[in-house]
């Protein structure tokens, strides 16, 4: 009895200093993490905007649009940034569309994703989000790979797609329900 005694004390102070350890190592690292993600976000709202000049974000529809930074070209909006949210295969990705006041998407770029490296990883790359651009208002925007001129681009990575270009499509017809206001 006494040796069990002895290991549970052990084992609870070891796991007492891991916690502490960790939860000052948390301390030490959280502002720096909080600080990188929101580099990350700006760099990417700048990347999506155009070159238009960004105003005052505000929040979104609350369902896949997370929140909404008009674009102006001087005193006129000239289209949205939408931070969007939908499912891929390896889980929850968020990306930045921007789009014209008519809903054709301007530029496009994940922000975080789990998707499977080589195949919905493909997202994360420019040239994918290139054949969402300039689509949404007069052209349509794909709902399926076999929409697309080359579906073998997709290929393999269905659910990764059908994501991406559902929460752009949704973004689209949101930015069209705003009327440029």
């Amino acid at each position: 009895m006494k040796q069990y005694l002895k290991v549970a004390f052990t084992l609870f102070a070891i796991c007492a200093v891991a916690s502490i350890l960790l939860a000052a190592i948390n301390q030490i690292t959280a502002p720096r993490i909080a600080y990188n993600t929101q580099q990350a976000t700006i760099a990417t709202l700048e990347a999506v905007s155009g070159g238009y000049e960004q105003g005052e974000q505000r929040p979104g529809n609350g369902e896949n649009v997370n929140y909404v930074v008009p674009l102006y070209d001087g005193q006129e909006i000239a289209g949205y940034i939408l931070e969007l949210t939908t499912s891929g295969y390896g889980g929850e990705i968020v990306m930045a569309t921007s789009y014209d006041t008519q809903g054709a998407v301007i530029a496009s770029k994940i922000m975080s994703d789990s998707e499977t490296p080589g195949l919905g990883k493909n997202a994360e790359e420019s040239w994918y989000m290139d054949m969402f651009t300039g689509l949404g208002s007069d052209r349509p925007l794909p709902e399926s790979k076999n929409d697309l001129a080359d579906p073998s681009l997709v290929s393999g990575a269905s659910v990764t797609f059908n994501g991406v270009s559902s929460a752009i499509r949704a973004g689209s017809e949101y930015v069209r329900s705003l009327g440029g206001r």
